[in-house]
């Protein structure tokens, strides 16, 4: 095996070994308090700490608390995650100040800074004009962006993404592209295949 490989696989264990009492602190609180709630908090204290002990950091933990999660992965600053139930394959990088809703990112994909994986498009309702939006509540859907996908800077994401699939920055993406496509505008649509 590489020596480098090696030595970087060490350092991620050691790194998951100390996360491992925040993790257990995080399932304990989560059996009296709202999990995504308790998830939330863990992620933004975090999301506040820079440089590469940071991405160490970050990645142990949600390899620990996000089902099928590598620990192969890098979570830039500031970046928060909202929902539990995220998996995020190895080889992703996610960019600083992202804000990362339900979903599973495929293996190898990249997301610019300031990008917004939404749950779904459905989060609010809206459809009963006797109540306030914020009393009517929503759903949430968890959005499937597959493998070798690239996300431009300050996107937001409320579709499935299928594989190799390029966001153009400040994209909105309100429905599934093609794969292989190039989507960019608000709302996103096709402007170039790869295939």
């Amino acid at each position: 095996m590489n020596p480098r490989y090696l030595m970087k696989r060490t350092i991620k264990n050691i790194f998951l070994l100390l996360l491992l009492p925040a993790y257990l602190f995080y399932r304990v609180i989560s059996l009296f308090v709202n999990q995504d709630s308790v998830f939330q908090s863990c992620s933004q204290s975090l999301s506040i700490i820079p440089g590469r002990i940071g991405i160490y950091m970050r990645a142990a933990f949600y390899r620990l608390s996000c089902p099928n999660t590598s620990d192969e992965i890098s979570v830039g600053f500031l970046t928060v995650f909202s929902h539990s139930d995220t998996t995020i394959k190895r080889g992703v990088y996610i960019g600083p100040q992202c804000n990362i809703g339900s979903c599973e990112i495929g293996q190898n994909t990249l997301l610019g800074s300031g990008v917004h994986v939404l749950s779904g498009k459905s989060q609010h309702f809206f459809s009963d004009l006797t109540k306030p939006i914020q009393q009517q509540g929503g759903a949430f859907t968890k959005i499937k962006i597959q493998e070798d996908c690239w996300i431009g800077n300050c996107s937001i994401v409320m579709a499935d993404l299928p594989k190799r699939v390029v966001v153009a920055a400040g994209s909105i993406v309100t429905t599934s592209p093609a794969s292989r496509s190039v989507v960019a505008g608000n709302p996103a649509k096709p402007i170039k295949n790869q295939g």
